[in-house]
């Protein structure tokens, strides 16, 4: 099985300044790097995760060797985090597939960056998302839907940089020929549903210039709210292939020709909104540890309960401001009487 072409595209969407995502597309090797952090940490996470990837040259190795690259890239993050104070906190999610000589795909995945294979014509997501909603959900006690526009929908359980060793999530797909696998950062999938990511690779299967482009400009039409990558690879028969459709750089590019764009990029001399000074919006990449999770599902399951206590609280203070007023009118009585 070889890889019969691939191809990359990044963009900083319409509502982010700063673009934190980096990609790997050093075949046999895909990743996609989503960072996050304050000021520019994020984007720097995201490097030191896929160049620890790109500068291994892996051509094989199994699960076995995915998981080892992931903790190298973690442990790269992590080293930076802890010595350099402008750069503390921060962290990247990572997805990454590696092509076998023996005909599989081994993934290795940590947050919400997400894997993807159309097969015949059908698409189905690989990856389970690191996530507190994506825990609810496997719970039973949140729907897809619900999930969906949870205002927490964002806060991740496990990411690169936060801890000296990370859990990777390894798993092998036994490829066949015309699969198209995409890698990409939560800026698509929280834009783009399922469906039309099915349907944009169906068009564009023998195209994956057209379908990072396509799929970039769904994610920007659908809001843009974070920045978005794809990472498309194609398999075929054969012991090796051509690259098609590669960028020129591993860790930026911008996806779409300038007359195509329908976002603002630093090259339009338009400046973009100012940085957010107030809390994380609810696509704002948060992580929790795993003791917190209990908690946060705890404070889920209390919510059913806050409607009352807040009429609870405005019934107490309307009858404060009711006996203010009754004692200034009495007070007021007074002074005339005398």
């Amino acid at each position: 099985m070889r890889v019969a072409a691939s191809h990359a595209g990044t963009d900083p969407g319409r509502k982010r300044r700063i673009n934190e995502d980096s990609f790997v597309i050093a075949p046999p090797l895909f990743a996609v790097a989503d960072g996050m952090g304050g000021a520019q940490a994020g984007e720097i996470a995201s490097a030191l995760a896929a160049g620890a990837l790109e500068e291994s040259g892996a051509n094989g190795g199994g699960e076995r060797r995915v998981a080892e690259l992931i903790q190298e890239a973690n442990r790269r993050v992590h080293e930076r985090a802890t010595t350099d104070a402008a750069t503390a906190g921060m962290g990247t999610t990572i997805t990454a597939a590696l092509v076998e000589p023996d005909g599989r795909v081994v993934f290795g995945h940590v947050g919400d960056s997400r894997a993807y294979l159309l097969r015949d014509d059908k698409l189905k997501q690989l990856t389970n998302d690191h996530t507190l909603v994506a825990e609810l959900v496997r719970r039973g006690e949140l729907s897809p839907g619900e999930a969906e526009v949870h205002p927490q929908r964002s806060v991740i359980t496990r990411a690169l940089g936060t801890d000296p060793d990370v859990d990777v999530d390894t798993f092998a797909v036994v490829a066949r020929p015309g699969d198209v696998y995409l890698i990409c950062s939560d800026g698509l999938s929280s834009m783009v549903d399922g469906r039309d990511i099915e349907g944009i690779l169906r068009q564009h299967r023998a195209d994956l210039v057209g379908a990072a482009r396509s799929l970039i400009q769904a994610a920007n039409r659908g809001g843009g709210e974070d920045n978005i990558t794809a990472v498309l690879f194609a398999v075929e028969d054969g012991d090796t292939g051509l690259q098609l459709g590669e960028p020129d750089e591993h860790t930026r590019e911008f996806a779409l020709h300038p007359e195509e764009e329908d976002t603002l990029h630093p090259e339009d001399g338009i400046a973009p909104p100012p940085p957010a000074t107030s809390a994380p919006s609810a696509v704002d990449t948060m992580v929790v540890s795993a003791s917190d999770i209990q908690a946060a599902i705890a404070a889920h399951e209390e919510e059913q309960d806050a409607p009352r206590a807040g009429i609870g609280r405005h019934m107490l203070a309307l009858l404060v401001i009711l006996a203010l007023l009754a004692v200034i009118v009495v007070l007021v009585w007074w002074g005339l009487a005398r």
